[in-house]
C-alpha cells in the first residue's frame, strides 16, 4: 500500500456568528472554500492535476445542500473536468474528508486529492436541516439523541470534572488564542477588501472570576430524562456544568488540504509537509462525547506510535470537557495540547474544523522541526474520530 502525504494545508480565519450579522455572514460556504481553492492555485498547485475534491459538510442544507464541493470548484474557476463531492459525519465531517482522500491515495487509485470542509453557521444554522433524530420523539429515544450540550455535561459528570475545571480550561483557551500566530491562515476577502485575517473571539482578559458568575446552559434541558432512561442509575448534575464560555463558539470557516502520493511530489513540484500515519472512527452508546479516547488510542495504534511520541495534540474543544478528558485519559503532557488555544475561544465551524486543526498542527510541527500530531474530534450520537500525522522536515 502506498503512503498518503499532506503537501499543503490552508484555512480561513474563524469568524464568530453574531445575532446582528458576523464578519463572514455575507460570505456563503462555497465562496469561503472557493477562496482557499484559488489560494492553492496561487501557491502553484497545478489544478489540472487534482483528480478529486472531497469536502466535509455537517449541515448539507439550503445553499450548503447537494454538492457544495463541486459548486466551490466551479466558483473558483477550476477546470470543468475536476470531480468533487461531499461527505457528512456531523462535526467529524472535515476530518473524515481528509481520511477519505488519504484512503483514495493509499489505494493507489489517485495521486492528488484536495480535501477539507466548509460551514457557514451564520447562513445555515445548526439543525436548520431538521434531522429526524432531533425532531421525531420516537426516533430520538431510539438513537439517544440529546443536545450536544447535554452530552457534554453528561460526559463531564460521568468522569468527575467540576465546573471550576471546565472554566479553567476556557481561561487557558482564551489566553493562548489571544497570542496565537498561524502560518496557514488565508484572509477572507470581498471585492478586493479584506473582511477577516485572523480568528475572532479570543479575550486575553478572561479570568476564572469573570466566568464564575455565568449561568449553566444545559442544567434544565428536558432531554435529561432521555439520558436517565438510557443510563439506569445515572443522576444528572444538580446544576449544569458547561456555560456559554465553556461551549465552542458558533462560527464560519473553511479548510482545504492537498493530499497526495509519493509520486505526486514530481507533479506538484514540492516536498510534502506531512505523512498521514493513521486514523480511526469510533462510536459509543449515545449520548456522550467520551468515544474520543478510544478513537485516539486506536489511531495511535494504527500509526504504530504511542502517546509519548505525540509532540502536538489538537483536540477540538467541543466543550471544555473534550480536551480535559483526552489529556487525562491518555496521560499526555498538557503543554502539548492545544498549545495556541481552541474552539471555546475562537469557534468550531463544524465540518471545517477537521481541516483547521490539521493546518494548525502542521504549523506547530514545523516550528518544532517535525514529529507526530494527534487530532481528535467528537460529534453527536456518540461518534468520534482521530487522525495521526507525521510532520516532515523540508
Amino acid at each position: 500500500m502506498t503512503e498518503a502525504f499532506v503537501y499543503e494545508a490552508v484555512r480561513t480565519p474563524r469568524g464568530r456568528v453574531r445575532r446582528d450579522g458576523g464578519t463572514l455572514a455575507d460570505v456563503p460556504a462555497y465562496e469561503l472554500l472557493a477562496q482557499l481553492l484559488r489560494d492553492l492555485e496561487k501557491r502553484d498547485l497545478p489544478v489540472d492535476a487534482v483528480q478529486d475534491v472531497v469536502i466535509g459538510v455537517s449541515s448539507p442544507y439550503g445553499e450548503q445542500a447537494a454538492d457544495l464541493a463541486r459548486v466551490a470548484v466551479m466558483a473558483a474557476d477550476w477546470p470543468d473536468t475536476t470531480p468533487a463531492g461531499v461527505v457528512s459525519r456531523m462535526c467529524c465531517s472535515g476530518l473524515d474528508a481528509i481520511a477519505s482522500a488519504s484512503a483514495q491515495v493509499r489505494s493507489g487509485m489517485l495521486d492528488v486529492v484536495v480535501a477539507g470542509g466548509a460551514e457557514s453557521m451564520s447562513r445555515v444554522p445548526m439543525m436548520s436541516d431538521r434531522p429526524a433524530f432531533a425532531f421525531d420523539a420516537e426516533l430520538g429515544a431510539t438513537t439517544g439523541f440529546v443536545t450536544i450540550g447535554v452530552s457534554a455535561d453528561l460526559t463531564a459528570a460521568k468522569h468527575g470534572f467540576t465546573r471550576e475545571e471546565l472554566d479553567a480550561w476556557a481561561v487557558r483557551s482564551h489566553q493562548r488564542s489571544a497570542t496565537a500566530t498561524w502560518d496557514s491562515v488565508v484572509p477572507v476577502t470581498r471585492d478586493g477588501r479584506t473582511l477577516l485575517a485572523h480568528d475572532e473571539g479570543a479575550r486575553a482578559d478572561t479570568s476564572a472570576e469573570s466566568l464564575a458568575g455565568l449561568a449553566p446552559l444545559f442544567g434544565d434541558d428536558p432531554l435529561w430524562s432521555r439520558v436517565e432512561d438510557r443510563i439506569p442509575g445515572f443522576t444528572r448534575p444538580a446544576e449544569g456544568l458547561h456555560t456559554v464560555a465553556t461551549a465552542p463558539q458558533l462560527c464560519d470557516g473553511a479548510s482545504a488540504a492537498v493530499i497526495g502520493s509519493a509520486a505526486a511530489r514530481d507533479v506538484l513540484g514540492r516536498a510534502p509537509r506531512a505523512r498521514i500515519a493513521g486514523w480511526a472512527h469510533t462510536a459509543v452508546r449515545s449520548p456522550g462525547l467520551d468515544g474520543t479516547v478510544a478513537a485516539a488510542r486506536l489511531a495511535l495504534e494504527r500509526a504504530g506510535i504511542g502517546v509519548a511520541d505525540v509532540a502536538v495534540a489538537e483536540f477540538n474543544e467541543s466543550f471544555s470537557v473534550t480536551p480535559l478528558l483526552l489529556t487525562r485519559e491518555l496521560g499526555i503532557d498538557p503543554e502539548r495540547v492545544n498549545a495556541q488555544g481552541g474552539a471555546v475561544s475562537v469557534g468550531h465551524p463544524l465540518a471545517a474544523s477537521g481541516g483547521i486543526i490539521l493546518a494548525n498542527a502542521l504549523d506547530l510541527l514545523e516550528r518544532r522541526g517535525g514529529g507526530y500530531a494527534l487530532l481528535v474530534i467528537p460529534a453527536a450520537l456518540g461518534v468520534s474520530m482521530a487522525l495521526v500525522v507525521e510532520g516532515l522536515a523540508r
